[in-house]
């Protein structure tokens, strides 16, 4: 798929607009940085068995499909308004710019890889509409530009407007574009724009922090381009006015934003990852850029004990991060729920992005083991296999999800689409005369030491092999070390913290090879430092033994009691419901059965699964959950999952029939033909004998009637033939921390009579409404085939059931 369009008005006056031309700028490289440099991705080529393709997917339809959608959206019609060009009000959400923008950027990326005429021009045309579009004094943002430029708007809400993180996807996008392909037209626009930042907020202007990060990783990259230290000083200042005492909010406490934007205390200050997970990464990655750039060692002393609480607490298996989908962030100390987990793609490829710098920093493999697991993980879960749909949460157990075309909040298409070109630049990294190897892909790299130029060629089947060959091509002999990467998969580690372990120790060594001879160097920071005088042809075999691996999680990860993971290599794998009778959640892997391994190359585009026998669980009608049926599973790798039409899937199955989700007991509610005045979430979950931990519960799903408030709603359970009932119990849902669901108004229990009509039942004690416990009432016994559940809503709240006992 390949679509480059604008209107024809557009296209019309890109000659006049042609004319618009920037300043001159002064481009230098800036002093002080990382200790350890990436080898940029247009210095690498890869040739590999798994990203090639996803690769030419992101070139070929991706990145065509996400402009596609950013014109069907209005997005960029919202910039051609805001150049005079076509007339009509701002369409969409307030920040659809910076889509557009994470778009041209994954675009300058691609072109890199591979030139392609029709994508510059299309790149082109937008760059110049954009010129057309900004304000004289440098100001770009179309919300407040459309339908006609509204100067007294600006910076008025600042907190969710998200002016600011706009245009930091600017400079980011322009500065890709400007390394590409030399041209300064968009990187003009960029400057012209930061300069107006750097005018209006100070210490002499406006103080208040951006209420989404992003703008300082932009402006420490203009700084890198330009040598300009004021982007340098503006992305410091922005990071510092976050938990200031001159901006706290009225009550003094939690700063404008609170935790969770961050702004709760100083950022030197802090300590845990709270809040808005992307919002939190970003301002991670930041910190650390500016770090670099300065050598404060204030902001490094507080983003390493952030990472420390992260992979200490708050990391899932799959790299992802953000637990809580009320406010698409963190929760606390191991609040790891797999039902209902958030891990937003944009969280996952901000934690690529802050693991990254990290490394680049400390030098230390640890940082590209959680990189690596992200990556394989919880990252490319969020965009099919066609490149074409996507993944806003990345939930690690589910009743039936599947991706969708778009969104109307897109940040999340449009940022896989700028991260997918990208991971060629997290390849290799050097340092002076040493040269990293930190990722296993198929290809080669041209890289330029102090006094030489080397390429480095690798050949292998990584992930699904781990046999890697590394050729080496000096221009000249000369002596400088190669540090190869030993991940933490590979000497027992799952994650670099307690946090996760593999339930056997196995065989930690790996074969490494210097033209064919095996050498015996030491595993020093997760790298093996070889340094010797090399010379054309010369070779470094590794072989990384790729056992299947059973991960058991942290005793205080509750939701993981009595279940296990599996992964082989950096991959971690599910069991989905095509591949097992369309049922997985009732399945648990005994600890003694065997588990093999086999690659399927016409199966999700080729790939390694895992299969072996399994039994199933089922609740008995006195409640114990015991053994059912033995039967043969299959795990597929996670990020494939939900490609095959809706169905169960679930990372964590159990180990013992406990740590399954059992079949239920034939109970009068699992039995009955249930059905609602309305269901959100799910209506099964009422009935599926899975107990809550408390109202507020949602790892096992409940039945809501949100959005609905002040109406009346029902339940009904209906069977073929006659019971005598004589008590309900019901177990009320609510969200009142992050959502909108409370205790009903009141509710009442009724019964079909002989005439088919519905009676109230003759209750014996009053109808509770009372969390955290079963609400039980007992009633003169009725002979009936139905009951129904009315609950009346509160004029302001919806409610919500979480489970129902009928007897």
């Amino acid at each position: 798929m390949k679509v480059y369009r604008l209107s024809l008005c557009s296209l019309s006056v890109l000659f006049l607009l042609a004319s618009v031309r920037a300043n001159d700028v002064t481009v230098q490289a800036s002093g002080r940085d990382y200790h350890i440099q990436p080898i940029p991705f247009n210095q690498v080529q890869v040739h590999d068995v798994f990203w090639t393709d996803r690769l030419e997917t992101s070139r070929n339809v991706t990145i065509p499909y996400a402009f596609e959608k950013c014109e069907e959206t209005d997005r960029i019609s919202n910039f051609e308004k805001a150049a005079g060009i076509l007339e009509g009000p701002f369409e969409g959400t307030h920040f659809n710019d910076s889509d557009v923008y994470k778009v041209m950027e994954g675009a300058a990326y691609s072109l890199q890889v591979a030139p392609d005429r029709m994508m510059r021009l299309y790149l082109d045309q937008l760059i110049r509409i954009m010129g057309a579009a900004q304000w004289e004094d440098g100001y770009l943002f179309t919300f407040y530009s459309v339908p006609e430029r509204q100067p007294e708007s600006r910076w008025t809400n600042i907190s969710w407007i998200h002016e600011q993180y706009c245009m930091g996807h600017m400079y980011e996008a322009a500065v890709a574009h400007y390394q590409v392909t030399g041209e300064r037209t968009f990187l003009d626009i960029a400057l012209k724009n930061a300069d107006l930042i750097c005018e209006v907020f100070n210490e002499n202007g406006r103080t208040d922090p951006p209420g989404h990060q992003e703008i300082e990783i932009g402006l420490c990259k203009l700084y890198r381009v330009t040598g300009d230290e004021k982007y340098l000083k503006q992305a410091r200042f922005f990071l510092d006015q976050r938990g200031r005492q001159g901006n706290r909010g009225p009550d003094g406490k939690g700063g404008l934003y609170g935790q969770y934007g961050q702004d709760h205390i100083p950022v030197i200050e802090q300590t845990h990852a709270v809040g808005h997970s992307v919002r939190a990464a970003y301002l991670y990655t930041g910190m650390a850029d500016v770090a670099a750039l300065t050598g404060d060692m204030a902001y490094v002393k507080a983003i390493d004990t952030i990472w420390n609480d992260v992979v200490d607490t708050k990391l899932y298996i799959t790299g992802g991060i953000g637990a809580a989908g009320g406010h698409e962030g963190f929760g606390g100390a191991y609040e790891l729920p797999n039902r209902t987990a958030y891990c937003e793609t944009c969280a996952s490829v901000a934690n690529v992005l802050w693991n990254h710098r990290m490394f680049l920093m400390r030098g230390d493999g640890k940082y590209m083991d959680v990189l690596e697991r992200t990556l394989y993980n919880a990252t490319l879960s969020g965009i099919s296999l066609e490149g074409d749909r996507f993944f806003y949460p990345n939930v690690l157990e589910s009743s039936g999800h599947e991706r969708s075309p778009w969104f109307g909040c897109a940040c999340c298409p449009s940022n896989v689409a700028r991260f997918i070109p990208s991971v060629p630049g997290f390849i290799y990294a050097q340092k002076d005369q040493d040269l990293y190897v930190n990722l296993y892909i198929a290809g080669n790299a041209e890289i330029a030491l102090p006094d030489n130029t080397v390429t480095i060629r690798q050949e292998t089947q990584y992930p699904w092999q781990g046999d890697v060959r590394i050729t080496v091509e000096p221009e000249k002999a000369s002596s400088f070390a190669i540090l190869t990467r030993i991940p933490g998969w590979a000497q027992n580690q799952p994650v670099p913290s307690d946090l996760y372990q593999y339930m056997e120790q196995k065989d930690a060594s790996v074969d490494i090879r210097v033209n064919g001879s095996p050498i015996g160097a030491p595993i020093e920071k997760g790298y093996v430092q070889i340094r010797r005088t090399w010379k054309k042809g010369d070779t470094i075999d590794l072989r990384f033994p790729m056992p299947v691996r059973r991960v058991l999680s942290h005793e205080n990860i509750t939701t993981n009691k009595g279940k296990v993971a599996l992964e082989r290599g950096p991959v971690v794998y599910c069991l989905e419901g095509p591949d097992n009778e369309n049922q997985v959640l009732d399945i648990y892997i005994p600890d003694e059965a065997t588990i093999e391994s086999h690659y399927h190359p016409d199966l999700l585009r080729g790939v390694v699964t895992l299969s072996g026998m399994a039994r199933t669980a089922k609740r008995t009608l006195d409640g114990k959950v015991v053994p059912h049926s033995e039967r043969p599973f299959m795990a597929i790798p996670y990020y494939a999952w939900a490609h095959r039409g809706r169905a169960e899937m679930t990372v964590w199955p159990g180990r013992t029939p406990e740590g399954a989700r059992p079949k239920p007991a034939d109970t009068l509610t699992y039995v009955s033909q249930t059905t609602a005045s309305y269901v959100h979430v799910s209506l099964d979950a009422i009935k599926d004998q899975t107990i809550p931990t408390s109202s507020r519960d949602t790892s096992g799903l409940q039945l809501d009637f949100w959005p609905h408030k002040g109406v009346t709603e029902w339940i009904q359970f209906e069977w073929p033939e006659k019971h005598t009932l004589s008590k309900l119990k019901i177990y009320w849902f609510d969200d009142s921390d992050t959502g909108a669901c409370r205790l009903p108004e009141s509710w009442r229990i009724l019964y079909r009579d002989a005439a088919g009509d519905f009676q109230p039942v003759a209750n014996k004690v009053p109808y509770a409404r009372e969390l955290d416990r079963f609400n039980e009432v007992t009633f003169e016994p009725v002979e009936t085939d139905a009951i129904k559940v009315e609950i009346e809503l509160q004029d302001e709240w919806a409610a919500g059931v979480q489970e129902v006992v009928i007897e």
